[in-house]
Formats: C-alpha cells, sequence, structure tokens
C-alpha cells in the first residue's frame, strides 16, 4: 500500500465508472446486526479498480446512518473510504480547520488529512443534498462514478433509475 493517495488518485478513483450489476438492490438488502442493519456489496470500476460500498442504520435513530464508498487496495485486506455520506447524528470536527458541526455531512480522502496522521476520511463538509438514507445513496450513485445496471431484456426501463 502506499504512503498516501494523492489528490488526483483519490479524483480518478472517485470518475471510475462503477457499473452496477442488475440484482444490486437484491444484493444490497441490509442484514441485521448488533444495534444496527448493514449491507456491503463488492464490484469492480471500469479500469480493474475494486470497491466495496457500504450502507449502515441504527436501529434507534433513523439519522445515524452511514453510507460508504470504499476502495480496496489490490493485495491487501485493507479498505480506503473514498465517500462517506453521513446522517445528522453526531457532531463532527475537522481538527485541521478547528470546525465542528452537527448536520447531515460528507466525508471525503484528502491527501492533506492522510499526511497530517489522519485517517483518509476525517475532513467532512456539511450538506443539504440529502436528509436521509436514500438521498445519501442517491447522492452517493450521482457523485462517484457509477452506471446503472443495463434493463433485463424484455423489461420496461425504470423513468427514474436508482
Amino acid at each position: 500500500m502506499p504512503d498516501f493517495f494523492s489528490d488526483s488518485e483519490i479524483a480518478a478513483l472517485l470518475r471510475e465508472q462503477k457499473v452496477l450489476p442488475a440484482d444490486y438492490a437484491k444484493k444490497m438488502a441490509v442484514k441485521p446486526k448488533r444495534g444496527h442493519s448493514e449491507s456491503e456489496l463488492d464490484l469492480s470500476g471500469e479500469d480493474g479498480s475494486e470497491f466495496r460500498v457500504v450502507r449502515r442504520r441504527s436501529h434507534f435513530n433513523p439519522l445515524d446512518f452511514s453510507v460508504i464508498l470504499a476502495y480496496r487496495i489490490p493485495a491487501s485486506n485493507q479498505i480506503f473510504r473514498l465517500r462517506r455520506y453521513n446522517g445528522r447524528s453526531h457532531d463532527h470536527t475537522n481538527p485541521l480547520e478547528g470546525k465542528t458541526f452537527y448536520d447531515f455531512h460528507i466525508h471525503m480522502a484528502t491527501e492533506r488529512y492522510q499526511r497530517t496522521g489522519n485517517r483518509e476520511d476525517t475532513y467532512a463538509e456539511t450538506t443539504d443534498r440529502y436528509s436521509d438514507m436514500d438521498g445519501a445513496l442517491a447522492c452517493r450513485l450521482a457523485d462517484c462514478g457509477f452506471v446503472a445496471p443495463p434493463p433485463s431484456p424484455g423489461t420496461q426501463r425504470d423513468l427514474f433509475p436508482m
């Protein structure tokens, strides 16, 4: 694994097209875990990169959720979180800026935070683009190079995909 990923490498991973499998909704069905529900799906990008998409939500607070896109680092069992779309359930502080907020927010992997010894996706920005987990899922799909699966033969194409 490299010591860090540059901002341009992160941007390239986000841009890389990720075609969702035809049955992705079924594969992303959440499973109950201790105190929350979770689902994971591994998929390949058009350039051969491996990604993992994760979603989890608390059983107790519908605003306590996380929708994640991670890069699977080759020849390792490590993942690198590229984006994390969080609900409004906790304070978040960007330590380098000294800014704290309580709102819906999007964590972003940055070179700067990696170089200072923080987790890759420590930096986050507030957002008004979503107000629930379904909205966060739609934002991740729009922001991160996802491509809808081709329609199955003989089926009508959805007017409002994903």
